[in-house]
């Protein structure tokens, strides 16, 4: 039991960190990602998006923490829905990650394009462009799409199970369907990747994220486990 309450704790901790360092890590990227003239605010912010990258590898590292964590538990109730679990958040961190890189080719382009004289603007806007767009399609698979995934699948084994109080359970699940459509509305174009509707469509999920958290840290999994293979 004294290790069970201390793996909840942990995962608590890595839930939290990674929507720190989620929030964080987007809001550091503003002057290369959400200004008219970041080729040339990239460069002059280099280190703050540089720490923004760093923010989101810790991101990547507490992401798949959780899924580490989580597995045992999940597997115990359901085997299958566990490994789906532990697969679709791997799938995430892989979006996350490519995102990290062309963030920083993004910069390293600013960097060039700033530091040549006479720089050919045509084909620098086009290539950046390009890393944008592989930003933002990313952006939207991951922590949108395999986020909404994964979340659903861990929430309905947590609901099955009772390892947590059902109605954090339900948050969830409500959660996850929310993000997950609001991937959908944004694949479409319906609604834009940034803006107030998808900031309403996300809230669930953090507000989830962060009530499953602070109950893990305090109160630990309820026990015993329903399984129900």
């Amino acid at each position: 039991m004294r290790t069970d309450k201390i793996n909840a704790t942990v995962t608590g901790v890595f839930f939290i960190i990674a929507a720190v360092a989620a929030i964080t890590g987007l809001i550091l990227y503003d002057p290369l990602l959400n200004h008219s003239d970041y080729l040339i605010r990239g460069a002059r912010y280099s280190n703050q998006i540089v720490l923004g990258a760093f923010l989101e590898l810790i991101l990547s590292c507490s992401a798949v923490g959780t899924g580490i964590m989580l597995y045992p538990y999940l597997r115990k109730v359901n085997e299958s829905l566990g490994m789906g679990y532990v697969c679709f958040r791997m799938l995430e961190v892989v979006f996350i990650l490519i995102g990290i890189v062309s963030v920083l080719s993004l910069l390293t382009l600013s960097i060039s394009f700033t530091n040549t004289t006479a720089p050919d603007a045509a084909s620098f806007q086009a290539t950046a462009r390009t890393l944008k767009a592989i930003h933002e399609w990313t952006f939207m698979l991951g922590p949108n799409f395999m986020l909404g995934i994964n979340t659903f699948i861990y929430s309905y084994v947590l609901f099955q199970s009772k390892l947590v109080p059902r109605k954090i359970s339900v948050i969830g699940i409500l959660g996850a369907v929310l993000v997950f459509t609001a991937a959908l509305l944004e694949l479409f174009g319906i609604i834009l990747q940034i803006s107030i509707w998808g900031a309403l469509l996300g809230m669930p999920i953090f507000v989830y994220e962060m009530t499953l958290a602070i109950w893990l840290i305090i109160k630990g999994f309820n026990y015993p486990v329903e399984t129900v293979n």
